[in-house]
């Protein structure tokens, strides 16, 4: 094989349809969009999801849900994550440099995941029931 001899295989390559170029294209006159009608006009056609003047079921079906605009300002940290901190002081700012929590939010709240077996103080940082008798139980305490 040489690869000046290389050519697509047979019906790969096709020609592009030039239409309304003529009788004797095949494809003149009408182009393809038949007789008269609003598919056959220019700039002819419904908007989408119309449903030919019935009730679309975008409008028929209720709304439902919401996107919470708090939602990505909150975190949430695990007792676990909070054990392999090195500070023995923690705060918002703590969590922010150890990458625990993302750079943009606002608040974040401990929930009871894992084990702690380390004193530690919490400080500015929101905590469950369950975690903070974790944190007492630990010799720890939440302010």
């Amino acid at each position: 094989m040489k690869l000046n001899t290389i050519k697509p295989a047979k019906g790969a390559k096709t020609k592009k349809v030039r239409v309304a170029r003529g009788i004797g294209s095949g494809i003149g006159k009408t182009a393809g969009r038949g007789h008269k009608g609003q598919h056959a006009r220019k700039g002819g056609y419904h908007k989408l999801g119309f449903e030919g003047g019935q009730m679309p079921i975008q409008r028929r079906l209720p709304k439902r849900g919401f996107k919470s605009p708090i939602k990505a300002l909150t975190a949430e940290v695990r007792l676990s994550e909070l054990e392999k901190l090195k500070a023995d002081e923690i705060d918002l700012a703590v969590l922010k440099a150890a990458s625990v929590v993302p750079a943009i939010t606002e608040t974040a709240k401990v929930i009871k995941s894992g084990t702690l077996t380390r004193k530690l103080a919490l400080k500015g940082v929101l905590v469950t029931k369950g975690a903070k008798e974790a944190i007492l139980a630990a010799g720890g305490s939440v302010e």
